[in-house]
């Protein structure tokens, strides 16, 4: 087509903006423009988990090979492996459970398409049907679709709740705006493998294998990554207590190793040893969102972290940010202009329940994780119900997925009961 049927705004330019934007600029019909705060677009984090089920959504979105350039190794479902867990918190520790899958660790973006140091402050619905978009340096924008991949503080999710909590008297949608502290501290960080010394005459363990160190209220997660060259830990502390009060205004902040070697004094050696080899950690205060009654309001959608950020216990975050990408182009590809709030409606209806499930369950997993969950630390039914808590990446498949959602688009544009607002 020689013209655009409809412009689509993506405010931040995170994983899922970016898999959205590759995969919308293939269809020729679609004006993309991706807007970002930054300088420049950020690099993939150490440690984010690309398992499986994502990366093949990534051969569909024509993206592995990218990721592959970057990624440490890539899935083969053939071969299993996981995290081997550990009672940690005494000094004569034990392995308790095993839990197998496949997993790996993980600039094609056409020019004109990416904007920077546009950092969207609010956005506003036009008489004529385009949203006018404001940024932070006075510039604007128009579009005909405004997509909110603007991570867990989004800007276009606190708007969007606003305004229907006004339009709608529910004031209870403003309570689903701020991010919720989940009573969880993180301390992490990256250490060389020759750095790590061997344990009672034994290759670090964390070399060789994922790692869950458990105990009550905290656990440790390490595994190696760089093809084997560092160590990645995550050291959880969790007060149930304290969830959903007020954290601070910095989530992230440098703290000393001692703090970190205090927090987790008695525990096994190889824990201690992994601990004390990092000379500068950071601290993390771990948040969340509630889960949201929707995604889609008035042509703006939520995408990724903006949608249904969630606590890292599943190592998911990324992977539904990746597959809300998949989803939304897929349906948008094959929509007209008429029929944009059918495909809105069909992304909402296939994503929503899947992703608010996958946030609930990543809470769940850290409970379990540190035996706050009801299973307590009855290990013979804890450990099948933490096998369980991945059940999502293989109850579907990416292209069922996006069938389902193809037909309910189909289905809601026969039936007309979502019409054209614009």
């Amino acid at each position: 087509m020689s013209t655009k049927s409809f412009r689509v705004a993506i405010c931040g330019g995170g994983i899922g903006g970016l898999c959205l934007a590759v995969a919308l600029s293939k269809h020729t019909h679609i004006q993309v423009d991706v807007f970002e705060g930054a300088e420049r677009f950020k690099e993939i984090g150490a440690g984010v988990m690309i398992w499986s089920r994502t990366w093949r959504i990534l051969e569909l979105l024509e993206l592995a090979p990218h990721f592959a350039k970057v990624a440490d190794t890539q899935p083969d479902p053939a071969v299993a492996t996981g995290f081997e867990y550990r009672r940690s918190d005494t000094k004569d520790g034990f392995k308790w459970n095993l839990v197998a899958m496949p997993y790996a660790f993980a600039e094609q973006l056409p020019k004109g398409l990416a904007h920077f140091r546009r950092r969207l402050v609010s956005y506003e619905k036009q008489a004529g049907g385009e949203i006018a978009l404001t940024f932070a340096d006075g510039a604007s924008a128009v579009c005909d679709l405004l997509v909110g991949c603007d991570g867990i503080k989004s800007v276009v999710r606190a708007q969007m709740l606003r305004v229907k909590a006004k339009e709608d008297a529910q004031p209870g949608l403003l309570n689903l705006i701020e991010p919720k502290w989940t009573g969880t501290i993180a301390y992490r960080g990256l250490i060389p493998s020759t750095n790590l010394p061997s344990v009672d005459g034994a290759r670090h363990r964390t070399l060789a294998s994922p790692m869950m160190y458990c105990g009550q209220n905290k656990h440790v997660v390490a595994y190696s990554i760089s093809q084997g060259n560092i160590v990645n830990f995550v050291a959880f502390a969790s007060d149930l207590n304290r969830k959903n009060t007020a954290y601070g205004a910095e989530w992230v902040t440098n703290c000393s190793k001692d703090e970190v070697l205090q927090c987790f004094g008695g525990w096994e050696s190889e824990v201690s040893l992994l601990l004390e080899r990092e000379e500068k950690p950071t601290k993390w205060g771990i948040h969340h969102l509630e889960e949201l009654p929707f995604f889609v309001t008035n042509r703006v959608v939520l995408l990724g972290d903006a949608a249904h950020g969630m606590s890292p216990h599943l190592g998911a975050g990324a992977g539904q940010a990746i597959e809300d990408a998949y989803i939304l182009a897929h349906v948008l590809g094959a929509a007209a202009p008429k029929s944009l709030d059918a495909a809105l409606e069909a992304y909402q209806q296939t994503r929503l329940p899947v992703a608010n499930h996958v946030l609930r369950s990543s809470y769940e997993s850290g409970n379990m994780y540190e035996f706050n969950s009801r299973f307590g630390d009855e290990y013979s039914a804890l450990g099948p119900a933490i096998g369980h808590q991945w059940d999502f990446l293989t109850e579907s498949t990416p292209e069922g997925e996006a069938e389902k959602a193809m037909r309910i688009l189909r289905s809601l544009e026969r039936q007309g009961i979502i019409r054209e607002r614009l």
